[in-house]
């Protein structure tokens, strides 16, 4: 008997293309070339995010930098991420928080508690973890200033734009609304819970701030294409109440849903499952690290095979020096809180100390 099902391809059923024969670029079902050899690439969003830019610009993309931090002789490399993408934002969680971004870097969004002083140093509370800090509050205009226009020309040269949504649960300035990268008072600051309060956004709102980024980012780039991957590391810790495997779920399904409204609602814009060739029933236990969280390199590599098979480019052994996850080696364990705190990749992680 005929019926819809008999004309699908393999890729439409679980026992052909899942549980024997899985191929990861095959879970891209979207328009290719993804994107072309060469393409000027800007990315943000989760530390999961940064742990793409050795493979990308080791198989011919050019990674756009507009704010690159010192590598100075003698100098110490920055921490969480400031210095692994584009523009030295470091880790964008949540689409709320790459909203506000784009909003500042336009002069559309003031935050009031943009600073602290602390120590004689002044923190931009949305880079806490910043080694070089201004000295007073004229440095630091400066400093800001220079940041987010590099932020914005970023966006200009690139041709593509990837965003790693990574979390729904966030802490928020009960003055303006403003979103802290981290709780105050983990990374930096000091925790007033007059001020500081706790929101996990659902999924009307992870939608809304999503497209309404994007909707910026076409604005200032009309041309530049967009990709939304969601990434596949679990939460350290949840301030719901919740265990933090169901708070886990709860968030990657928030956000893989925002993700596919963002690419029904904003032209060339696109998803690629690197969320679900990580996390799904096909992917091997080595994925994971032994404690459950940290993606191994096989993971990340795996990802980017099929991401450069659907770009048409992908060639065997064209991947970085092994580096993404050097810092969680368990050989590299540090002993004090200090050096734990100068060490960890993302500020989530700082819940956890």
């Amino acid at each position: 008997m005929d019926n819809p099902y008999r004309s699908l391809p393999a890729r439409a059923f679980w026992s052909r293309s899942v549980a024997r024969g899985f191929t990861p670029g095959d879970v891209y079902t979207g328009p290719k070339p993804l994107l072309s050899q060469g393409a000027r690439v800007m990315s943000a969003g989760s530390c999961f995010a940064a742990n793409l830019v050795p493979y990308l610009e080791a198989n011919g993309f050019c990674y756009v930098r507009t704010e690159p931090m010192t590598t100075r002789l003698g100098v110490e490399p920055e921490a969480l991420s400031y210095g692994k993408f584009s523009a030295a934002y470091g880790n964008l969680y949540t689409p709320r928080q790459l909203l506000q971004l784009l909003q500042r870097a336009l002069g559309q969004f003031h935050p009031v508690e943009d600073r602290w002083h602390i120590d004689g140093a002044v923190i931009d509370t949305f880079r806490p973890g910043l080694r070089y800090t201004a000295s007073d509050d004229q440095e630091f205009d400066a400093l800001t200033q220079s940041h987010l226009k590099a932020v914005v020309k970023a966006v200009q040269q690139c041709d593509a734009f990837i965003f790693t949504l990574g979390l729904t649960e966030a802490w928020i300035s009960s003055l303006d609304g403003a979103v802290f990268p981290a709780c105050p008072g983990t990374v930096h600051g000091e925790f007033d819970p007059s001020r500081h309060r706790f929101h996990n956004f659902d999924v009307v709102e992870t939608s809304s701030d999503l497209i309404a980024a994007l909707e910026i980012v076409q604005k200032i780039n009309p041309a530049c294409r967009i990709i939304l991957t969601v990434s596949p590391v679990p939460l350290v810790a949840t301030a719901t109440g919740s265990h933090v495997l169901a708070s886990t779920v709860y968030s990657k399904s928030v956000l893989r849903v925002a993700a596919e409204q963002a690419t029904k609602r904003i032209s060339n814009c696109v998803y690629f499952p690197a969320y679900e060739i990580v996390t799904g029933p096909q992917a091997p236990e080595q994925f994971f690290k032994p404690n459950k969280r940290d993606v191994t390199e096989d993971a990340i590599a795996t990802v980017m095979s099929g991401f450069f098979a659907c770009c048409g480019i992908y060639t065997p052994g064209s991947t970085p020096v092994k580096e993404a996850n050097a810092a969680h080696d368990p050989s590299n364990a540090l002993s004090t809180l200090a050096q734990r705190i100068a060490a960890i990749e993302c500020e989530e992680a700082a819940a956890d100390l």
